[in-house]
């Protein structure tokens, strides 16, 4: 499986991957490599990460050496309510998870050690998964959601392929949020007005801040592929290399958090908002997807002579049946729903169809044992480990349901009606009501989300906009 064609600008980061070769070796091996791995690179600072539902990057920072000796104890934790915050770090009013609010312990994942390269001093960074102090897995955390979904495929001995397409708009610093967002300054001393989709120059624009971004990448192995310029001003659109859909959820996370440090250090921002300026078009995470039988290593979605499988047309089908329900987890935010309009390089219903990009469903041209489905829904503002695991669990559900989809689509699917929710509350009502997802994404998990989005969408239904002002003001 491949992510799409396009021009390539940049390099393709090496990965060094030192402690990938420790899957199979003991827990004492692996500390003593690893405090000689800390000595080695003078880390000073541990950074243990935890995404929560918006993908914001919480946990603690550790001196090094107490960082080792946390990994015989249970001594590095958090309370529970990290992952019931919104996103501005409010929550709900209700009681969601246990009142007592109790700790969870964050378990370093050791195949996620790498070093931060933007700081003066050197420091590390790793990925954590939380668990209860009795043994349990946190099952609000987005990482655990994932690794829950992929357990079902490993179950039945197949193991998903993703590759995500994050978009992304660089815009000038922007100090007070009631003014719009504008194009920054590119080396040319002049901001972009116009369109320059997959302009070479356009991106070139830019070039110091993207060389910036893929040594950082090199450095903590993040295995981007191809940079191209999109259809918005200063709108721009980075390829992963495709794999095993935890690591590609990972490093999109990681990603995101690298850009826009970049970005700063080059006094621009760089933003995933969805919809971040009204006549642009809106950023997406595009996952490509496809199914291998673990013991051969085949992709399932080819069947005899090279044609499409019976489980590739179930998991499009699954995605036409779920990806409504699960918009709360691909479009998680009120901004998510401007981006899904007619006529905007985003996809409005679950239509299918072979090389069209009007679909919301995807099936690119490419050789056999390249065969996926491109689900073009997921907004760049979506938690990757959630938006993944949403898609894989729409597909799932479909391969197991024996679901068979429409006819392919030719022509426009923006002549169709809208066959996805238009509004957040919409969207969360939907979810709640359906039954296999939540089950499959976990009960607790889904009463958590829709209590979280719908104090989100409190929060922004209390806000007044300039619109209101400017047009109701005097004429109502």
């Amino acid at each position: 499986m491949r992510p799409d064609d396009g021009a390539f600008v940049g390099r393709r980061a090496a990965p060094v991957a030192w402690h990938r070769m420790r899957g199979s070796l003991s827990f004492g091996w692996f500390m003593d490599s690893l405090a000689d791995w800390l000595k080695a690179n003078a880390i000073t600072e541990i950074e243990c990460l935890v995404p929560d539902l918006s993908g914001v990057a919480r946990g603690k920072i550790l001196p090094a050496d107490k960082f080792v000796r946390s990994l015989t104890s249970h001594g590095l934790r958090l309370p529970e309510p990290v992952f019931t915050q919104t996103v501005t770090g409010e929550y709900p009013d209700e009681d969601i998870t246990d009142e007592a609010m109790p700790d969870v312990w964050m378990k370093p994942d050791e195949n996620s050690i790498r070093k931060v390269p933007w700081y003066v001093d050197a420091t590390a960074q790793v990925l954590c998964d939380c668990y209860y102090l009795d043994g349990r897995p946190c099952d609000i955390a987005p990482r655990y959601v994932l690794r829950r979904v992929l357990q079902r495929f490993a179950d039945k001995g197949w193991a998903p392929v993703v590759a995500p397409e994050l978009e992304f708009f660089l815009v000038k610093i922007n100090h007070d949020p009631d003014y719009p967002l504008e194009p920054p300054v590119g080396r040319s001393g002049r901001p972009e007005t116009g369109r320059q989709a997959f302009g070479i120059d356009a991106v070139n624009e830019f070039d110091p801040l993207f060389e910036e971004m893929y040594d950082f990448c090199e450095a903590q192995e993040i295995d981007i592929d191809t940079l191209t310029h999109e259809a918005g001003a200063a709108q721009m659109e980075i390829n992963f290399n495709h794999g095993n859909p935890l690591e590609l959820a990972d490093q999109t996370f990681l990603f995101k958090r690298t850009v826009r440090e970049a970005a700063i250090r080059h006094k621009v921002y760089a933003t995933f908002m969805a919809k971040p300026m009204q006549r642009e078009p809106g950023s997406a995470m595009h996952i490509h997807q496809s199914l291998t039988d673990v013991e051969t290593g085949r992709n399932l979605f080819v069947g005899e002579g090279g044609a499409s499988s019976e489980l590739l047309y179930g998991f499009i089908a699954g995605l036409q049946k779920y990806l409504p329900a699960v918009m709360p987890l691909i479009a998680p935010n009120v901004n998510s729903y401007r981006r899904l309009i007619r006529h905007s390089d985003a996809p409005i219903n679950v239509d299918w169809g072979y090389e069209n990009r009007t679909c919301g469903l995807r099936v690119p041209h490419s050789e056999p044992d390249a065969r996926r489905i491109e689900n073009r829904v997921p907004g760049a503002d979506a938690n990757p480990y959630l938006a993944i695991a949403a898609s894989l669990a729409c597909g799932y559900l479909g391969m197991m349901e024996g679901l068979t989809p429409t006819e392919p689509l030719r022509g426009s699917a923006y002549v169709r009606a809208h066959g996805l929710p238009r509004h957040l509350p919409d969207a969360l009502s939907q979810l709640a009501d359906c039954d296999p997802l939540v089950e499959l994404l976990g009960e607790r998990f889904v009463k958590v989300l829709i209590a979280v989005k719908e104090a989100e969408y409190d929060a922004y239904s209390s806000v007044i906009s300039s619109w209101e002002r400017e047009c109701l003001l005097l004429n109502v």
